[in-house]
């Protein structure tokens, strides 16, 4: 009888091993594969030279990197240039043709922002963050004059163009934003044309309504969103500037001083902007 109990609790002890020794198993070799990442973009900045450069840099990393399954951008900027913009709009659909980027705006994605992010697959924003502002702004360079210390083989040599040459430009870059726009969004948009190329900027629960976002929610869930697209779990969330190995942003100053050294709220040199300006009285 004595035998016969010993017996059974052998038996139950290897029972016991065989089910414990695959499970240990198995846990300490998910310990040794590497988590999928999903990679972060904070950017809380106007988009020029500087800033495009560090956003390519982060999405080039997340294109070449195979642990890098999809990436987050948290936004928060009011555009910037028009060559800068559309530089970035470029990388954005170039790596989404491999892995999927999700937005979260947090104060504004306004206009060369915005583009950035109908170059994306997914749009979330909070109800009171701003949206929007689809279209250009043009300064113009002073009108051409004569410089007597100066020769010039052609009336345009030193000044590029005539002055109405920027205005077909601004026209131009117009129907360029709004067929990546309407590019972007596809079916999911659910205003006119005319609606959209009025420059409005609105908070997040009207870009909802009129199919510019695609959905009010908080960063966790832009997590979750593009962990689904990119069909992944167990993922670990890294910031793509630290995995990138670039430095800390240091902030460099876009707008001009106006008078007495006070910030102004637009550019002072000319150019072409993709660009929320919300205080046009401001200029001098």
């Amino acid at each position: 009888m004595e035998e016969s109990s010993k017996s059974r609790s052998s038996g139950w002890k290897i029972w016991v091993v065989i089910i414990l020794l695959p499970l240990i198993a198995g846990i300490l070799l998910s310990l040794l594969v590497p988590r999928p990442i999903l990679g972060v973009i904070y950017f809380g900045d106007d988009i020029n030279a500087t800033t495009a450069k560090d956003l390519i840099a982060q999405l080039s990393y997340a294109r070449d990197t195979p642990d890098v399954r999809g990436v987050v951008i948290i936004l928060d900027s009011p555009g910037g240039t028009v060559t800068d913009t559309e530089s970035v709009y470029m990388e954005l659909n170039r790596l989404r043709e491999t892995k999927p980027i999700v937005t979260m705006v947090e104060g504004m994605a306004a206009s060369g922002a915005f583009y950035m992010s109908v170059g994306t697959d997914y749009v979330f924003a909070k109800p009171s963050s701003m949206v929007g502002n689809i279209g250009v702004i043009g300064y113009l360079p002073d009108p051409p004059f004569v410089m007597e210390n100066i020769y010039s083989t052609g009336p345009y040599k030193m000044w590029g163009s005539p002055r109405d040459t920027y205005v077909r430009e601004i026209e131009m870059l117009k129907q360029g934003f709004l067929q990546a726009v309407l590019l972007g969004r596809g079916n999911r948009l659910k205003t006119t044309q005319d609606v959209i190329l009025r420059g409005q900027i609105w908070p997040g629960a009207d870009g909802l309504r009129l199919g510019l976002i695609d959905e009010l929610g908080a960063q966790s869930q832009a997590y979750d969103k593009a962990a689904s697209l990119a069909k992944i779990s167990h993922y670990r969330i890294e910031n793509l500037r630290n995995l990138a190995g670039l430095p800390e942003p240091q902030p460099l100053p876009f707008y001009g001083k106006a008078n007495e050294g006070v910030t102004a709220h637009y550019p002072t040199e000319p150019g072409l902007y993709y660009l929320y300006i919300p205080f046009m009285e401001d200029q001098p």
